[in-house]
């Protein structure tokens, strides 16, 4: 396939956990069609060097390593990284950004906090308004959830049907093939937390006045509905993790743990790229700037 920059590109495979890895339990394959969350336990720390101290000096370490490879990705320009975070009320998709990408230059990473959608974009299909917020050539775009609450929300309220469901499957498959069939490089974390960390952390926003922001009286009416959040979780799982586009659950009752295996995953994503910087301009040997 011919990209807008005249590069031919077949689809970029996503990475894989190797088989024997402590990722492999937790990425979520296509041909993995049975996904039960009660099984996947929240408070498993599979990537952990040992002690909390240790945890927490890797993940910036790895912060870092991400801040100079992003640097070769961005001088790079032949790919694209998308990373999708997913999850609960509390499950620490801004704390993610901040451990991970902490370190990072805003010039080569933007982030994309999905709200609710305006009415000129319900006007649209409901990918439309997604679309125009991929990254670009060299750049890393960080989604703070996606489009996928378009098969949570209406799924769990019974705003749309199972055929309708479906469908929103489909399309979601085929748009993330399109991206990764023009240069994009797809991740997908679901971020697993346990129902009683849940209520710990939204007590904790109660109790803590500077973070009353961050709560609202309806995040205990969506609460009710952890079950059905659940079980609408692990449809999705199975039906839109692809070759192109693979889930991976996160464990994170742990907020250290959380960032460590996402740090790890995504480092390892961007050295499997074999970035290089362009080749030298043939005009600078020699050159002396006076």
């Amino acid at each position: 396939m011919s990209t807008q920059n005249g590069m031919d590109q077949a689809a970029f495979p996503a990475l894989r956990a190797p088989a024997e890895s402590a990722w492999a339990r937790w990425q979520i394959g296509p041909t993995r069609r049975q996904v039960r969350l009660k099984d996947l336990d929240p408070g498993d720390k599979p990537f952990s060097k040992g002690s909390k101290a240790e945890d927490q000096a890797q993940v910036l370490a790895l912060a870092r390593e991400i801040d100079e490879l992003q640097n070769l990705f961005y001088a790079d320009g032949r790919h694209k990284l998308l990373v999708i975070l997913q999850g609960t009320d509390t499950s620490g998709k801004d704390g993610t950004i901040r451990g991970v990408f902490g370190q990072t230059s805003p010039l080569g990473v933007h982030t994309v906090g999905w709200k609710a959608p305006t009415e000129p974009e319900r006007a649209h299909d409901y990918l439309w308004r997604i679309h125009q917020q991929v990254p670009a050539a060299g750049h890393i775009t960080v989604f703070n959830r996606s489009h996928y609450e378009d098969v949570l929300v209406p799924v769990v309220n019974d705003w749309i049907t199972p055929a309708q469901t479906k469908q929103r499957y489909q399309h979601i498959n085929d748009f993330e093939r399109l991206l990764a069939e023009t240069g994009t490089v797809v991740l997908k974390f679901m971020l697993h937390i346990g129902f009683d960390e849940q209520r710990e952390r939204l007590q904790e926003r109660v109790d803590d006045v500077t973070k009353h922001w961050k709560f609202s009286l309806g995040d205990l009416d969506v609460r009710k509905q952890w079950a059905d959040y659940q079980k609408a979780y692990e449809d999705l799982l199975e039906a839109t993790s692809t070759a192109w586009a693979p889930w991976t659950v996160v464990p994170a009752n742990s907020k250290t743990h959380r960032n460590l295996m996402i740090a790890t995953i995504v480092r390892d994503t961007l050295q499997a790229l074999d970035l290089r910087f362009p080749p030298e301009d043939p005009a600078l040997k020699g050159l002396r700037v006076e």
